[in-house]
């Protein structure tokens, strides 16, 4: 079983893999751009980074258990959000992700997502809802807490995913790992009654949660109605973009794959562990029924683990725009991926590292950011 050598020290998570598709791939000419340092002292393990739109902070999540605010360029002292002594940070575990609803500016509402530690919940993936401070817009109020979603994780401190991010159709999503070992060593990626491996679909508009009517029903009706997708081995980010969802999932130890679908696809396998990326994992197998990526790599030339990112839409780089930016957590690179004619084209920057990436970032403007493990925060620029 491969393992994440540096990132459970850094970071803590292991990453999923990936399957071949029909699509061709590609390869352009290397593309300009460079990476403007914003902060480079005063953060711990930078694990998230999001805004709503069109506001100039950035809120920047510690695994550790903290989310901060940058304001006109300077790392405020009182954090966001602190909730440290109630997240695990052992292994690929802590406050892994947040999501800002989508009527943030009228509702306030922010949505956390982590690893439990208190005892009786303990390893528990939980989100919940916070309101921002009537009193300062740089807090949260922590009385106004709601739960929203817990199911637990107890066998392994890895492959805890994942990522809360609100769809185009206005529901939370959520990716779980799959329980973590190795091999899908506890069968949760194909069972669909297991939360664990999957992609979840719920509806917060009525706290804590419903579930969406066109959620899938899953085969023999016995399916946990809010996994919208399975199959995932370690889906750690995901992202929307005009109308399609792009999911980065970590292989084991021979693929790493970019699947991208119609953000409205339900009911999709993706495939782990009967395969990771495009080879079956243990002799022949069947495809049936599994959706392949558009996109996988190999490990080869210390490649390891890739780290997905965003579609870029900002403005600095005009001629980034639709492109997917990604990563990988052992070489650095910084790598596009764009779709045309079910063709997959992808291309890398020449002489750009960022070290060992944590994760993706995206402001209020669109523009895009890697988080580092020496505790760096770096914007995508134009060279």
């Amino acid at each position: 079983m491969r393992m994440w050598h540096s990132l459970p020290v850094a970071l803590g998570l292991l990453l999923p893999a990936g399957c071949n598709n029909s699509t061709s791939v590609a390869e352009l000419p290397p593309f300009a751009m460079l990476l403007q340092p914003v902060i480079t002292t005063g953060l711990s393990s930078p694990i998230d980074l999001q805004a709503p739109p069109g506001d100039s902070r950035l809120f920047i999540a510690e695994r550790p258990g903290r989310i901060r605010v940058v304001q006109g360029g300077v790392l405020q002292t009182t954090p966001f959000l602190d909730i440290s002594s109630r997240v695990y940070t052992q292994g690929e575990a802590g406050l892994l992700s947040f999501a800002f609803h989508p009527n943030y500016p009228t509702n306030g509402f922010v949505y956390i997502h982590f690893i439990e530690s208190i005892p009786a919940t303990f390893g528990d993936i939980v989100v919940e809802r916070y309101q921002v401070s009537s009193g300062n817009p740089n807090m949260l109020d922590v009385s106004s807490m709601q739960p929203v979603i817990r199911f637990p994780h107890p066998d392994n401190t890895n492959h805890y995913g994942g990522r809360v991010a609100f769809g185009p159709d206005g529901k939370l999503y959520l990716s779980a790992g799959d329980g973590g070992g190795g091999d899908n060593q506890y069968m949760h990626a194909q069972d669909a009654v297991s939360h664990l491996g999957k992609l979840l679909r719920i509806d917060v508009s009525a706290p804590p949660y419903t579930i969406p009517a066109d959620n899938p029903v899953w085969p023999n009706n016995v399916g946990r109605n809010e996994n919208w997708a399975i199959g995932l081995r370690n889906p750690f980010r995901y992202a929307f973009d005009a109308g399609q969802l792009y999911i980065a999932d970590v292989g084991q130890d021979a693929r790493e794959e970019i699947d991208v679908v119609s953000a409205s696809a339900s009911g999709v396998n993706y495939g782990w562990n009967i395969r990771e990326g495009t080879l079956c994992s243990a002799g022949p197998c069947s495809t049936l029924g599994l959706t392949s990526p558009v996109y996988d790599y190999d490990h080869g030339g210390g490649r390891c683990a890739i780290i997905g990112g965003y579609v870029y839409r900002g403005a600095a780089i005009p001629e980034l725009r639709g492109q997917y930016l990604f990563s990988d957590l052992c070489t650095g690179f910084v790598r596009s991926l764009s779709l045309q004619n079910n063709v997959a084209t992808v291309s890398e920057a020449p002489n750009v590292n960022v070290g060992t990436p944590l994760s993706f970032g995206q402001d209020g403007f669109g523009e895009i950011y890697v988080l580092t493990a020496d505790n760096r925060v770096l914007r995508i620029a134009r060279q």
